[in-house]
């Protein structure tokens, strides 16, 4: 399933993540240091993805839930950088006694970025 809601990250998007969960790494936060590093500019924290692709799913995938069990196999699959746009799709692998297996990828407009495997009690 191919979720309908999408976001653009914006740079601010990623500095206040980064200010609440106490992520100073200087890739995510600094373009001096940033310009001269891997990628050559400020990359998205990689938990803010994740956290990003599981709430554009959560309306068809989890909404009713009563708890999030786990995240498992955690991939990050390629660079996420401010202004890309981020879109999430998810497949049920199983639902057994209640409790629910979701594998969901997020993307960009160019590629896979993130995928997960998710547990959920309904």
């Amino acid at each position: 399933m191919i979720h309908r809601l999408s976001k653009t990250v914006f740079e601010s998007d990623n500095n206040l993540f980064c200010l609440l969960t106490m992520n100073h790494h200087p890739v995510h936060t600094n373009e001096h240091y940033a310009k001269d590093a891997k990628h050559g500019k400020i990359l998205v924290a990689g938990t803010y993805v994740l956290s990003l692709v599981v709430g554009l799913s959560v309306q068809d995938m989890s909404f009713g839930c009563v708890a999030a069990l786990s995240y498992r196999h955690v991939k990050h699959l390629a660079p996420v950088f401010v202004g890309d746009t981020i879109y999430a799709r998810s497949e049920i692998l199983s639902e057994k006694k209640g409790v629910r297996c979701i594998f969901t990828v997020g993307y960009t407009q160019n590629e896979d970025v993130i995928s997960f495997t998710r547990y959920i009690l309904i």
